[in-house]
């Protein structure tokens, strides 16, 4: 990983705080609507360009590691992230679906750099992020349905447009260019090297955009960081328990097993962040959860590499 990369998480957190000490310039208001839709899409662009879907077998390299990977992350999280929402977050739909949203996708980028902390096994961690990308993909409207769509939150159009303007038209043209440089493998290397590099950048643009447009809604619900706070201690708890547990019946390796614990801890996908902007248009709240929860996971995450490296004495 790269410097850049190393100070994601400063750079978000200062992108909020920009887009929070700048809410009172109209210009910036005008415009951070627009910010926010193109750098999420060219942010997801860039994503679908980096990661080699036509790889995706390799993500069964080791099965049993997939395999549980799978499970924990799209079939027991979801259901133990909607436990926990029913549990701590009824009244408050628009948090609860942030929340949900939050625990169902698992991270696509800085769960490797704590994996590298925690000397885990990054190249097992980095080969099952085609298939958790595309599974979360699929799932996360398919699970929003299920859970939501008594709630009156979910617009099917909305949902749809969504998924046409920050998935399938960002995948569709990350394939279409993969497609033209297939035989040019300098230029190929170059540009996706460029927005590779830029993957950040986006998401900080966008954040800014969306903290800009709704610091006062922000101010008026600081409840948001309390709110979601004990669920989402809740999960990593129980969560790296389980990885635990599963890792010592299933013969582990170290290695693996912290593979293991930051794949299936580790959250914020952008994804998420994109889908719901685009989805749910008057519930800001919704975004909101979904960026103050890894200002949330980040010193979790600081915690658990520290527990894991401890752990690895015992091992």
């Amino acid at each position: 990983m790269n410097m850049i990369e190393k100070l994601e998480p400063i750079l978000i957190f200062g992108a909020i705080i920009l887009g929070l000490l700048f809410k009172d310039i109209s210009l910036l208001n005008n415009i951070s609507p627009i910010l926010i839709t193109v750098f999420l899409a060219l942010m997801l662009f860039a994503l679908f360009l980096d990661i080699p879907l036509e790889d995706i077998r390799s993500s069964f390299s080791n099965r049993k590691f997939t395999i549980i990977s799978i499970l924990i992350n799209f079939i027991w999280t979801p259901l133990f992230g909607y436990f926990l929402g029913s549990l701590f977050l009824y009244g408050h739909v628009d948090i609860f679906i942030g929340f949900f949203m939050l625990i169902l996708t698992p991270c696509t980028d800085w769960y490797l750099l704590f994996t590298k902390i925690s000397k885990g096994n990054v190249p097992l961690s980095l080969s099952i992020l085609p298939i958790n990308l595309l599974l979360q993909i699929i799932l996360l409207p398919v699970y929003l349905v299920l859970f939501f769509s008594n709630s009156n939150n979910i617009v099917m159009l909305d949902l749809v447009d969504g998924l046409l303007t920050f998935i399938i038209i960002p995948f569709i043209a990350s394939e279409v260019v993969k497609f033209i440089l297939r035989n040019k493998n300098k230029t190929k290397e170059k540009i996706t090297g460029f927005f590779s590099s830029c993957q950040i950048l986006f998401l900080c643009i966008a954040i800014f955009g969306l903290f800009n447009t709704e610091a006062s809604s922000l101010f008026e619900n600081l409840d948001v960081i309390g709110l979601i706070f004990i669920p989402l201690m809740i999960f990593f708890i129980v969560n790296f328990i389980l990885d635990f547990i599963l890792s010592r019946q299933l013969d582990f390796n170290y290695e693996n097993y912290v593979s293991l614990t930051l794949t299936t801890l580790a959250r914020n996908s952008p994804l998420a962040l994109a889908i719901a902007i685009k989805s749910f248009p008057n519930n800001e709240l919704i975004a909101i959860a979904l960026v103050v929860g890894p200002l949330i996971e980040l010193p979790v995450l600081y915690i658990v590499s520290r527990v894991l490296l401890y752990i690895q004495k015992k091992y």
